[in-house]
Order: C-alpha cells, then sequence, then structure tokens
C-alpha cells in the first residue's frame, strides 16, 4: 500500500501539469492546483492516498529543497544600491514620483505585516477565537515563498523590480516567522537553550561559505559528468545546516533556507541551477504539495461547528495582515499592481504547517484550530494567485527601451545612435566639446560635460545606463571611464581604442572586467575577410529588411528545446551560438542552453519580440 500511494503521487504530479497546460489552466500556480489535487486524492474526497514513512520522508525532503532554492531565488544585487536616492523634492521638481527601492519597499511593507499580526493575534484573544496571541501573530505573518516563486516564475517577474519587491517580502515572510517560531519555542517550550545556540547555524554558514567560496572557480576543470560535483556540494551544504540547526532545536527549514543563500553566494554557474531547479519541483517538491493536501481530512474538520466558525475568521485575518502592503507598493507601482501584489503576499501554506507543527508538539493548540489554520491557507493559496494573475499588468518601467550613453559624440558614434535610437534603444550622448555639442545636438539628444574626469562624468549621471559606449578619440579618457563605468554598476562597457599600442597594454585588464573592447582597424580588417570570404556578409549587415542580432537567452521556457521546436524559428535565421567560450554550428536539432548567445538574422520588428521573449530571466 506504500509503493501503491507513492505511484498515484507520482502519477498525479506528472498528469497534473499536463492537465493545466491542455486545458490552458494559468489562473492557478501548479502549487496550488497539487495542494488541491492533493486534498481530492486523500481522505477528504476519494482516499485513495494514505500518508506512510516512505511519503512523509519524502514530503519533508520536498519542504526542505523548497526553502532551499527559496534562499537560491534572492537577488542580492539589489543591496547594492548603485544610484543616489532621489529626494521627494528632487523629485517633485523633475516631474515624477520617488523611486523606491525593492529593499526599502519590502522591509517596510513587512515591518506593516507585522504590526498588524500582532494586533490580530491580541484580537484573536481577547475575542476567545485562540488564546496564544504570540502563536497567532507568528501564523498570521507567514507567506508562502514557494507559491510567491511559483506564481512570480510563471508570470516572469523575477528580474523586474516589481517581482524583486514581492520576492522579498515573501522571503522576509519566511525568515521572520521561522527566527519568531525558534524564539517562540526556547521561551514557551522546554528547549530554552535554542535561542543562543541559533547562532551556531549562522557560524557554520559562515565557516562553509569560506570554505567553498573558490569552488566554482576551479569546478569545471575538474566536474565530470559522473561526479556531478556541484549538485553533491548542494546537498552537502542542505543537510550540513539542517542537521545543525535541528541540533540546536532551531526548525530544519531555517538550516535549509540559509543553505540556499550560501550556495547563491558561491555565485554558481546558471546550469547548477537550472539542474537543481529539476530535481526540486521535478520530484520532491510536488510531493510535499500534494501531501499537504493529502493529510487534510476535510469531513472530520468540517463536522466541527466550532471549525466552521473559526475557518473564515482565520481567513479574513490572514488577508487583513497584509492589507497595508498595498499603500506601501502604491509608492512605486500602479494601482492594479499594488492590489495584485498585496494579494499574492496573502498566500501562505508552508510555514502555516511548520508552526503548526511545532505548536502540536507542544500542546498549544488543537487538532480544530490546527485544521482551520491550514484550511485558512489553503483558501488564501487559491485567492492570492487567481487575483494577482487577473490584476497583474507591466509596469511602465518594465516596458522601456534600453538605455545606451555614449561618451564621445563625433562622425562614428553618432551615425550609430541615429540608427539605434529607431529601434528599442533610449539614446543619450554626452561630450566635452562645445563645438560637437554644438553640430549635433539638434540631430541627437546630446549633453555637454564640463569634461571627462570620472567625477564629472559620474555626477551628470552618464552612468545611469544599461550599456554605457566609449566612443572618445582620447585612448587614456576611455580607458579611465571605462573602469568606473564597471565599477559604478553598468552592465555592459564598450571601449573604443583607435591605437593599438595603447590596446595591448590595456586589453587583458579590461577584458578581465568584463569590458568589451574594440579597435576599428581590426574590424575593418575582419569585415574584410569575412566580405572576401563569404560575399554575402556586407549585404547581409546592411540590408534595410533584415539585420543580425543577438540575445542571451534567459528565459528557461527555451532551454533544452530543440532549435526546430521553437514557435518563432520560421520567422529567424540562427546563424551562430556563442556558448562557454566557443562558437557552436547549430542544426535544426542542435539543443539550446541556458545563456547562449543566439545570433540570428530577422526583420527589426521580428528581432524585437524575439530579444525580449529570450532575453527575459524566467
Amino acid at each position: 500500500m506504500d509503493q501503491f500511494s507513492l505511484l498515484i503521487i507520482l502519477t498525479a504530479a506528472l498528469v497534473t501539469p499536463l492537465v493545466m497546460a491542455k486545458f490552458k489552466l494559468t489562473v492557478l500556480p501548479t502549487a496550488v492546483v497539487e495542494i488541491l489535487v492533493g486534498i481530492l486524492l486523500g481522505p477528504s474526497v476519494l482516499n485513495v492516498v494514505h500518508s506512510n514513512a516512505t511519503l512523509s520522508l519524502l514530503s519533508n525532503t520536498g519542504v526542505i529543497f523548497l526553502l532551499f532554492l527559496s534562499g537560491m531565488e534572492i537577488d542580492f544585487s539589489l543591496f547594492n544600491r548603485r544610484k543616489k536616492p532621489q529626494t521627494p523634492l528632487a523629485a517633485k521638481v523633475a516631474g515624477s514620483a520617488p523611486k523606491y527601492s525593492p529593499v526599502f519597499l519590502a522591509v517596510t511593507s513587512y515591518a506593516a505585516i507585522m504590526v498588524t499580526s500582532l494586533l490580530l493575534g491580541f484580537i484573536c484573544q481577547w475575542t476567545g477565537l485562540f488564546k496564544d496571541p504570540w502563536l497567532a501573530a507568528i501564523i498570521f505573518m507567514t507567506i508562502s515563498l514557494g507559491i510567491v516563486i511559483a506564481t512570480l516564475k510563471e508570470k516572469e517577474l523575477l528580474s523586474k523590480p516589481f517581482g524583486q519587491t514581492i520576492l522579498l517580502i515573501a522571503a522576509l515572510g519566511e525568515i521572520v516567522p521561522l527566527f519568531s517560531l525558534t524564539v517562540y519555542a526556547s521561551i514557551f517550550g522546554n528547549n530554552s537553550q535554542s535561542l543562543w545556540l541559533l547562532l551556531l547555524v549562522f557560524l557554520a554558514a559562515g565557516v562553509l561559505f569560506r570554505r567553498f567560496k573558490p569552488f566554482f572557480t576551479f569546478f569545471d576543470r575538474i566536474n565530470k559528468s559522473t561526479t556531478q560535483l556541484d549538485i553533491r556540494l548542494a546537498f552537502f551544504l542542505i543537510f550540513s545546516l539542517v542537521v545543525i540547526a535541528e541540533s540546536v532545536g532551531a526548525e530544519g527549514i531555517l538550516g535549509a533556507f540559509v543553505a540556499g543563500i550560501v550556495m547563491k553566494l558561491l555565485q554558481p554557474q546558471e546550469d547548477t541551477m537550472v539542474r537543481l531547479d529539476g530535481i526540486g519541483y521535478g520530484f520532491f517538491i510536488p510531493i510535499f504539495f500534494m501531501m499537504s493536501g493529502a493529510d487534510l481530512n476535510l469531513r472530520t474538520l468540517l463536522a466541527d461547528p466550532a471549525t466552521l466558525l473559526l475557518i473564515p475568521a482565520f481567513f479574513v485575518a490572514y488577508l487583513l495582515a497584509k492589507a497595508a502592503v498595498y499603500g506601501i507598493l502604491r509608492l512605486r507601482f500602479k494601482r492594479g499592481n499594488a492590489f495584485a501584489g498585496t494579494a499574492i503576499s496573502a498566500a501562505t501554506i508552508t510555514m502555516v504547517l511548520a508552526v503548526l507543527q511545532v505548536a502540536k508538539s507542544m500542546k498549544v493548540v488543537t487538532s480544530q484550530q490546527s485544521g482551520a489554520f491550514l484550511l485558512a491557507a489553503i483558501l488564501t493559496c487559491v485567492l492570492g494567485p487567481l487575483l494577482f494573475n487577473t490584476g497583474y499588468s507591466a509596469e511602465p518601467e518594465d516596458l522601456k527601451k534600453s538605455t545606451v550613453h555614449f561618451i564621445g559624440t563625433n562622425l562614428l558614434t553618432v551615425p550609430v545612435a541615429q540608427q539605434l535610437a529607431e529601434s528599442w534603444y533610449d539614446i543619450t550622448m554626452y561630450t566635452d566639446k562645445q563645438a560637437n555639442f554644438k553640430t549635433y545636438n539638434s540631430e541627437v539628444n546630446a549633453k555637454l560635460l564640463d569634461s571627462l574626469d570620472t567625477a564629472a562624468v559620474e555626477a551628470q549621471d552618464a552612468f545611469d545606463a544599461d550599456i554605457v559606449v566609449l566612443g572618445h578619440f582620447n585612448a587614456t579618457k576611455n580607458y579611465e571611464l571605462a573602469k568606473a563605468a564597471k565599477a559604478y554598476g553598468v552592465k555592459r562597457v564598450i571601449v573604443r581604442f583607435e591605437d593599438r599600442n595603447v590596446l595591448d597594454a590595456r586589453e587583458d585588464e579590461l577584458t578581465d572586467l568584463g569590458i568589451e573592447v574594440y579597435n576599428t582597424p581590426n574590424v575593418n580588417i575582419a569585415m574584410l575577410r569575412s566580405l572576401i570570404e563569404a560575399p554575402t556578409t556586407l549585404r547581409l549587415l546592411t540590408a534595410s529588411t533584415s539585420a543580425v542580432y543577438e540575445v542571451a537567452l534567459r528565459n528557461r521556457r527555451y532551454t533544452d528545446q530543440e532549435i526546430h521546436s521553437l514557435p518563432f524559428v520560421k520567422d529567424i535565421t540562427i546563424s551562430q551560438i556563442f556558448r562557454e567560450g566557443h562558437f557552436v554550428r547549430p542544426t535544426g536539432s542542435t539543443t539550446l542552453k541556458f545563456n547562449d548567445r543566439i545570433i540570428f538574422t530577422s526583420s527589426a520588428e521580428t528581432a524585437r519580440e524575439i530579444r525580449r521573449e529570450l532575453g527575459i530571466l524566467n
């Protein structure tokens, strides 16, 4: 019977996403549907799946893996604030709202959630609904990071400011309750020593981080397909910190979450993260979600009148605890998205299960109260993603063009800027020469710099761009500004060197910094050689109907797909794929990999859509 229940769960895990795709059920994330399928298969309805030792082990591993992957989803670059924050007065003068950072919005939102949850906890005590206000507050302030990540992934929002804001709120909604639960169990439980021993988890995390910090620098030289050292490292981190956490009286899921943060800080390759996602979401995590639903017995719970009263009361409390998030999100995002973000922040299930498990072991919650908390949480997991998917629409900042700043306004850079401005780039040109400014100001968006000193250029916001092109004739200034722009945090820096002697002394240094270097004579030589060897090259590069484009594949929806199966393959011609430092000659059966740089030809309109689709970080 144990094997039969596992077979049913695995079959349901396979069939559920297929059915959702067949009938285009995109309103609810897969995780929520899996919980509902678990309720259907469990004693509540069909009674064909029963909890056993094997399923419990796999389910517990699933929640541990879910928290591990959740820790890996946090974008720590958000904490490196590149721009100076705009003051409300300056924003008013500029005629726009201040751009509050995702970190500020998330921290402020969760602080409001904590205060509201405490108030609701004492209201529950005052009304007699639940006698322990502290435990109730911990439950109300939880947010299901797994549901939030699944929803944001399916909307392809993890790389956008709105998605990162909601992700950070949800991360706090798991981290803070984890700490609060540990403190609660230490004060009111029998394991009072765990409060200070909790520091050992973070000490161990720091030791592991320092020990394995250089791991991925030599990983490629030692890894083999039969060893999979990166995956072995991930499991070692997970279970090391889980064991340490449980040994000091903390929750194992806290250790798993910290392990995910350590793994993220080690900067693993994208392929490693893809494979870990495959292990988690392909096997362990669906079992956890389905068993969360299968462990419920709705027939017994709903037969108790007290439970029928508690379910709507707790459900409303879950929603009210997150209500203040709306006003804070409105500081940056539009009304519909603020509502959608508040709705998905109300979704909670993972931490509720963990909190109730601890509460039962401490005998501070009855089975009816536990069932009511859990059923109300499941309702939030249904309502939250439903409202989010119907209420969210793209923010104007997500639809904006890529920003390119040219430092150096001359005969070489101006024609390039004019052509790029006609497509999907927002162009600004900077020059320190008064004559050039007067000559080109009417043809391009140009600004006059007082000097080319790094401080003066930075003060004019010339580095606040997605791409900075150093096209000045002064090679020394280009070199200095290129390094300054990269240190400032510009994603792509392209620098021009006309003097090969100057370039030879600096090329290796700039390349190591990730700066792209070009030399006009070298480019001309390469073009002439290509023209001789491939006569259609010049016609292809100068054609008005089609041109050559490049995009880095970041959308995991298209990874591990063969080229012939791409939905837009008839509209483009893929000429080359640059993968891990080497060019790959593509065929119809070539499989695309994450972070491939795809070089293709198409019309400008088609290229715009394809670059946006393939380049979305999902």
